[in-house]
Order: C-alpha cells, then sequence, then structure tokens
C-alpha cells in the first residue's frame, strides 16, 4: 500500500488573486501531481488532493464512500443546501431542483436570453470597448435569473448586489449594517414567498411556494435556502463560463474565426471551454470511513479536494488534453460534476453560452482583448475572472 509524501511543496496558494499569465503553470503542476503524486496528502491545509480523472471521478460521484457533508463546513452558505447533502435527503431536493429545471421550463427562457443578450450588445456596440465581465458576462445571468425567479423590478439593485458576491467568496458572510448578506437574503426570499402564496404569478418563486415533493409541503427552511442557492448555481457559473470563453476564443483566434463562419460549432465549443478553462476548479468530499483510492490508504472523516480541473487535462481520458479543440467528441468532462451532485445550473449555463456566446461574435467585429491589462482571476472553488476589457469594430 503507497504512503502519501508530505513534503511536496504545491506549486500555488489557493484563494488569493493570481495573474492569468499564471494559469498555465499551475496545470503543469497538475501534469506533475497525476504523474507522481495523485493522491496528496496536505499538511499544511490538511486535506487530501486528488488529480486524476478516474480517481475524481470516483471521488465525487461514490456517495457511500465520501460525503458531500464536507461542503457544509467551508461555509454556512451552502450548509443544508443540495450541494451539502447525501441521500436520502438530498433526493429531496433534487427533486425540487427537477421542479424548477425541467427541459421544458429552461427551454421556455431562451426567448428572455436572446433579448437580454441583444440589450447588453445594444448598450456597448457604439463604444467599440466594453468590460466582459461587468458589462455582459454578469448582467445577463442575473438578470436571466431575476426573471426565472420572479425577483420584481424594483428589487433589481439589491439583488445585483448579491449577484455580485460569488458562491466561494468570504463576502457572503460580511456584515452589512449589522446583518450578514445571508440573513438579508434569507429574510428577502422569505417575505417574496409568503407573498407569491397569497398573490401567485407565473414564476418560480409563486410554484416553489405551494410545491410538494412525495406528497409534502417543503420547510420555509429548505425553500429559503434553494433559492439562495439558486442565485448562485443560476448565475455564477454562467458569468463564469462566458468570462472563461472570452479568454480562449481570443487566445486562439483561428478558433473564433471558424465559429464566427460556423456558428452550429458552438454547442462543442462549449463543452470544450469547460473541459480547458472551467469555472468551477474543485470540489470537497468527506470521507465516510477508512478507504483505500488509487492504493493509498486514507482514514474516516478525512477531507478530500478532489481537482475536476485537473481531472479535465488528463491524458487518460483526453486525447492531446491540452489543445483547445472546439470540435473534441466525447467530451466527457467534469467540470458540472458528476452522479447525483451534477451542477444545479448547468442546463441553464449551457442555453445562455449557447445563445449569447455566437451573438457576441457574429456582432462585436475583431474582438480583442486589450493588450497590457493585467488580468486577475482567483482560484478558489470556483475560477473567477474580476475584470476583461476587449475592444471592437464600433457600429
Amino acid at each position: 500500500m503507497q504512503q502519501p509524501s508530505k513534503s511536496r511543496s504545491q506549486a500555488f496558494t489557493l484563494f488569493r488573486p493570481h495573474a492569468l499569465e499564471e494559469i498555465p503553470q499551475i496545470y503543469t503542476w497538475f501534469e506533475e501531481m497525476r504523474t507522481q503524486q495523485p493522491v496528496f496528502y496536505d499538511e499544511r491545509m490538511h486535506l487530501w488532493q486528488v488529480f486524476r480523472y478516474e480517481d475524481v471521478s470516483t471521488v465525487i460521484t461514490d456517495y457511500n464512500r465520501f460525503s458531500s457533508q464536507a461542503f457544509g463546513a467551508t461555509g454556512s452558505f451552502l450548509k443544508d443546501t443540495l450541494v451539502a447533502t447525501d441521500p436520502p435527503d438530498h433526493r429531496k431536493l433534487r427533486n425540487l431542483v427537477n421542479q424548477a429545471f425541467t427541459p421544458r421550463a429552461v427551454a421556455r427562457l431562451s426567448d428572455s436570453i436572446t433579448r437580454i443578450t441583444q440589450e447588453l450588445l445594444d448598450k456597448v456596440r457604439p463604444q467599440g470597448k466594453m468590460d466582459i465581465v461587468s458589462d455582459f458576462a454578469f448582467p445577463l445571468p442575473a438578470k436571466v435569473i431575476a426573471e426565472l425567479l420572479g425577483v420584481p423590478p424594483e428589487d433589481w439593485d439589491i439583488f445585483q448586489r448579491w449577484a455580485r458576491v460569488d458562491s466561494s467568496d468570504p463576502a457572503l458572510a460580511r456584515q452589512n449594517g449589522g446583518r450578514s448578506m445571508q440573513e438579508e437574503m434569507s429574510d428577502y426570499f422569505a417575505r417574496l414567498l409568503e407573498e407569491r402564496r397569497r398573490t401567485p404569478r407565473e414564476d418560480l418563486i409563486s410554484a416553489l411556494s405551494t410545491a410538494e415533493v412525495d406528497g409534502e409541503r417543503l420547510s420555509e427552511y429548505d425553500l429559503v435556502k434553494f433559492c439562495t442557492l439558486l442565485l448562485a448555481a443560476g448565475q455564477e457559473t454562467t458569468k463564469n463560463l462566458i468570462a472563461n470563453a472570452v479568454v480562449c476564443f481570443t487566445d486562439f483566434p483561428d478558433r473564433m474565426e471558424r465559429l464566427i463562419r460556423e456558428p452550429a460549432l458552438m454547442p462543442t465549443a462549449v463543452e470544450e471551454v469547460l473541459r480547458y478553462l472551467p469555472p468551477v476548479w474543485f470540489l470537497f468530499r468527506q470521507t465516510r470511513t477508512d478507504l483505500e483510492l488509487a492504493g493509498y490508504h486514507i482514514p474516516a472523516n478525512q477531507t478530500l479536494l478532489a481537482w475536476t480541473a485537473s481531472a479535465n487535462r488528463d491524458p487518460a481520458q483526453f486525447p492531446d488534453p491540452d489543445r483547445f479543440d472546439i470540435e473534441r467528441e466525447p467530451n466527457r468532462h467534469l467540470a458540472f460534476g458528476h452522479g447525483i451532485h451534477f451542477c444545479v445550473g448547468a442546463p441553464l449555463a449551457r442555453l445562455e453560452a449557447r445563445i449569447a456566446l455566437p451573438m457576441m461574435l457574429e456582432q462585436l467585429k475583431n474582438l480583442q482583448r486589450v493588450e497590457g491589462f493585467p488580468i486577475m482571476v482567483n482560484t478558489g472553488i470556483v475560477f473567477v475572472i474580476r475584470s476583461l476589457p476587449v475592444t471592437f469594430q464600433p457600429r
């Protein structure tokens, strides 16, 4: 049985800003770890790190051995949500998700996504420049999820403030006038749910206010936690997917030109962005019992960090993994997780990206990143580009 090395230093530090130019070094480190130390105990962080596709897939899929309750320990925002629960409680919450994200419900949003995308593009086209994050990638999914939930237009400002905080950001726990943002959100959604029970509308909040799972109404607590999770899952993933797509397209202008000529390739290109530069880089799990993983013994109640970003570049699963291939098929990436904890917002993120990105490329001619601008990213659970200025031909 192999024993984990405890002396290897990490190639970088989590939860701090990095320059975009540093990201290839991180992928080089992933490659070294997959080859030399695929299961690694980090004494500084007191957790195990997992790097290979097969092992990462096992960790995030096998809920009988690896519990998702580890997510609840990373921050109160995720506690008791779908992300941090295991069966049987997980099934109840997943059934609620299925009511929210049915294929028909998501498809109904296509017209809204197209309309909001066009409104955002119309604002910037005469200027010949914009910040992809603040002018497009953030407001698009935030407005879409607000419409899906049924947030009143007069509440957009406060909703926008919440949406600007990514789901892994400690700002969720910061005090605002003596109250945390989490408390603020919980109170707001509780009031909105009660209002929709009295006066239902054609929106998700109204549907949730009377939703039943297995013949039982969900508790107010479960519904409020679901709404706050939906805010993050419904917009954070899409925001980062769109920003990451623009990075990939501008890094590989020949692929971007081909997508302009052949927009039908966008669905496979979106999947390749998710693999090549994913919005989520790792997932937490906790061992339920003593177990073996890839020949390494791991005791019970240990926290594991499963590097989905590393798994997505594993040559055992993806031929020529460092090539950005917009026609890559099959593409069984783990960007949205796998199994029962597959990302709540995945269908909506895919739909928004497949609609918005072709419209952007078609209407913003000669799209280029601004040279010399330092692009900083946060590499926590979520890969967040804070600012991404671009130029294009004004119209």
